[in-house]
C-alpha cells in the first residue's frame, strides 16, 4: 500500500500522510487504538487530529483518492 499512497501524494501534494510500522512505532499505535489483527489500518484524520474514518486491509486507489477528495476540507 505504501507504493499506491505515495502515488496519491504525487497527484495530491496537499494530502499529508504518516507511516507507522508495526512493532516499531507503538505508541502512535495505541493513540489511534490500531490493533495487529487489523493491519493494514487507514486512520483518515481532520485538520484537527480528530478521527473521520478508519479502513482495514487493501484501499484501491480509486477508493483512496474518493476519501481524501471528499473530506479534503475538514
Amino acid at each position: 500500500m505504501k507504493p499506491r499512497c505515495r502515488e496519491i501524494e504525487k497527484e495530491y501534494p496537499w494530502f499529508i500522510s504518516e507511516y507507522f510500522e508495526h512493532g516499531v512505532d507503538t505508541k502512535a499505535f495505541e493513540k489511534h487504538h490500531v490493533k495487529d489483527t487489523t493491519l493494514p489500518t487507514f486512520v483518515f484524520l481532520d485538520k484537527n487530529d480528530n478521527e473521520i474514518m478508519r479502513k482495514h486491509g487493501e484501499v484501491s486507489k480509486k477508493d483512496f483518492i474518493k476519501i481524501i477528495l471528499e473530506n479534503k476540507d475538514k
